[in-house]
């Protein structure tokens, strides 16, 4: 047994038994350590979002139904067991699973829904905006749920499993520990530092512990209604460069490492202790150039915005991290999404025109901001340098502004950034989420000021259609259009949607990559 983990157990095993008895716990205690170069900003169901919030939470809280532990084919029930929809398609009610209990021994019932769901809108934290179809949220009876939608919604059901949004939570719990619903929420609600800490759901583990940027800790919840899962602890450990991961992973202090670049997963192939799970996967890279001239400067111009796609090396990008080039900001694998053969394909000449219509015939200069970070095996700086490179052939001089990740997010999420390169996982599996790209979407609006009043008539108008149309065939065909129109007007440049590359120890059975969300390590066992 390596150091660290020997460290690790014989930690739990003087804080939980008696001195005597140290080496039997030890032996017995089931210990996966995944290391991740991602933190969380809360681990508030309310407030977290992020993809570390999100397999984090969906572990231990759950969600009313969800999708199948493979894939996202179909919408399967989870804490409620059946549901109908009204004849205007408005109204949802959904019938719960009864004899539920949460974490803490406190019954589930529907008035835990209501609480959940209305703190979540109320509140107004980062997942919020997924919840603004929903009108109200009501207790028919002790486990039956009603919720009413403002208009009508065909992808709310495919909203429902996301798990950094519509988790459901003890709310005697909350309420216990200064937790509130009521309209103002926002300001008077006071139990994130307590969920930081303490989980309140009703899945198979419960948090013992969050230390920001250090490790999250969780335990088995001893009152979960099904098969207990294999690890008794799971230990997520914030290992920000990818290199440090590969060798803690060579050396068994980790079990599962996150985010290695394809450079180091080839150096692992021949290691007869690691094994290597490769998949596609929905999260795409791009830039986004905010529409305020203010703020954005000369990439605010829809002509310098679409010059910038017709600048960038994508097959350059291909070469770097494979995966496939997307047509859009609608992953590829999505239904409706446009496939690379429909992608804007490098065109020099076509990029040097258009910034020539736009008053900028010699180009500019301006600076780009990114976070310093490898994400799930694709360095940022490695492609910012590349974007670099790339701009400079058209005249585009830019210089590179790498910051830390929460730096980087503060001033992504309050629409400061004038240009800047990010990733993108889809909040939820359909192709409504894509509307967050376009204007009067949480992307589009907050965090890139393209607002419906500076936006195309002809482009909202196909927005508002493809909100509430149920026709599927019609759907698509919409969100075709939407798209694109976009690689037209639009302020964002998709670049590359990579492979996710996955390295763990041989002896480690279960692992499936899923979209929604990352991992699932309540599935996760060791062979023995």
């Amino acid at each position: 047994m390596n150091l660290r983990r020997l460290a690790v157990l014989l930690l739990i095993v003087a804080l939980a038994v008696p001195a005597f008895s140290g080496i039997s716990a030890a032996q017995e205690e089931k210990v996966l350590v995944i290391g991740h170069a991602e933190s969380t900003d809360s681990l508030d169901p309310a407030r977290g979002y992020t993809q570390t919030t999100g397999f984090v939470n969906h572990v231990t809280y759950e969600t009313l139904v969800t999708f199948p532990d493979e894939d996202a084919s179909e919408i399967i029930p989870q804490l409620a067991t059946e549901w109908s929809v009204s004849e205007d398609g408005l109204t949802y009610t959904f019938k719960l699973l009864e004899d539920v209990v949460f974490s803490s021994g406190n019954p589930l019932t529907a008035d835990d829904v209501v609480f959940s769901f209305n703190r979540l809108k109320n509140i107004k934290g980062n997942p919020a905006f997924l919840a603004d179809s929903i009108a109200s949220v009501e207790a028919v009876d002790t486990y039956t749920v009603a919720i009413t939608l403002h208009q009508v919604d065909p992808s709310f059901l495919a909203n429902l499993p996301n798990n950094n949004a519509f988790n459901v939570a003890d709310s005697k719990l909350i309420k216990e520990n200064g937790g509130t619903d009521a309209e103002d929420a926002a300001t008077v609600d006071a139990a994130e530092a307590f969920l930081n800490q303490t989980s309140a759901g009703t899945g198979p583990y419960m948090l013992e512990r969050w230390e920001p940027q250090v490790e999250t800790v969780l335990v088995r919840n001893p009152n979960w209604r099904g098969e207990l899962p294999y690890f008794d602890r799971i230990i997520v450990t914030n290992i920000a460069e990818p290199a440090t991961q590969k060798i803690a992973l060579e050396a068994g202090d980790i079990d599962l490492a996150l985010d290695l670049t394809s450079d180091q997963i080839a150096g692992l192939e021949n290691n007869p202790e690691i094994a290597i799970a490769r998949s596609a996967a929905p999260i795409h890279h791009f830039l986004l150039m905010n529409r305020n001239p203010d703020i954005g400067g000369p990439v605010s111009d829809p002509l310098v915005a679409q010059a910038i796609r017709y600048a960038l090396d994508y097959e350059g990008y291909l070469a770097l991290w494979g995966g496939i080039q997307p047509g859009s900001d609608l992953a590829v694998g999505l239904a409706g999404a446009l496939g690379p053969d429909q992608a804007i394909k490098r065109d020099l000449d076509k990029a040097r025109e258009l910034l020539a219509q736009a008053g900028y015939p010699e180009g500019f200069e301006i600076t780009l901001s990114y976070p310093d970070f490898t994400f799930q095996g694709v360095n940022m700086n490695t492609n910012a340098q590349k974007i670099q490179s790339d701009l400079a052939e058209v005249g585009i001089q830019v210089t590179l502004e790498p910051a830390e990740m929460q730096i980087a997010l503060e001033a992504y999420r309050t629409g400061t950034g004038g240009f800047s390169y990010w990733y993108w996982g889809p909040d939820f599996l359909d192709p409504a989420d894509y509307l967050a790209f376009l204007p009067g979407g949480k992307v589009a609006t907050e965090r890139a000021l393209w607002t419906p009043d500076v936006a195309d008539p002809e482009l909202l108008d196909l927005i508002e259609q493809a909100k509430v149309e149920t026709d599927q065939a019609r759907r698509l065909e919409l969100y075709t259009q939407l798209q694109l129109m976009a690689q037209e007007v639009g302020t964002f440049a998709p670049f590359n949607q990579p492979d996710i590359q996955t390295a763990f120890r041989a002896d480690l059975q279960g692992y499936i990559y899923h979209w929604q969300w990352l991992i699932d390590v309540a599935l996760l066992s060791r062979a023995e």
